[in-house]
């Protein structure tokens, strides 16, 4: 009795607002895929590379996949300088700049999956542990590692159940996370 009490409940609080205009979405249960449409048109010879980074995510989270080119949630963009940085506008939607000298010195496909886990809601850790994708350039150059530890995946996983909200990760621009090119004193 009490379950269909709820139900009525449920109902008549949708059929009021849809009266009013105001449309209620269903979120869309744990198990149900995000998806993240990227745009790769900018990514110059760092497409083949975005798209290993997406295949690394979508085989590391139960929820979330992110596909080539169907739409532009995330846009990457190859650039020559300045550093690589992801900009993320909310949670699943921002741009990642992949810089192609720190890419000659530092492993892309790394950096790929780095910028885009801030674009799914992780910050930095700058631990130098190789094991953790977020600790990015401070691991090292030696450092290859282009999969997220199962914490930083759970964390995703998390992040993206349900439905997604700009509240649980809002407009941010992670710099820094890639030492600048070495140089030398001569």
């Amino acid at each position: 009795m009490t379950s269909r009490l709820n139900r009525l409940a449920v109902a008549f609080v949708a059929t009021a607002l849809a009266t009013l205009g105001v449309t209620v979405a269903n979120p869309a249960p744990a198990s149900a895929a995000m998806t993240i449409c990227y745009n790769t048109s900018q990514a110059g010879s760092y497409a083949g590379t975005a798209n290993q980074a997406a295949s690394i995510w979508n085989n590391a989270t139960s929820n979330l996949t992110l596909s080539a080119n169907c739409g532009s949630n995330l846009r990457i963009y190859q650039i020559n300088g300045g550093g690589s940085y992801a900009v993320r506008t909310s949670l699943g939607n921002g741009r990642v700049y992949i810089d192609t000298q720190q890419a000659q010195q530092y492993s892309p496909l790394r950096i790929m999956t780095h910028e885009i886990g801030h674009i799914l809601g992780l910050p930095d850790n700058y631990n130098g542990n190789c094991s953790l994708l977020m600790s990015g350039g401070s691991a090292g150059t030696s450092c290859t590692n282009p999969y997220p530890s199962t914490t930083e995946a759970n964390r995703v996983t998390n992040l993206f159940a349900g439905t997604r909200s700009t509240d649980r990760a809002s407009s941010e621009i992670f710099r820094d996370s890639w030492p600048s090119m070495l140089t030398t004193v001569g």
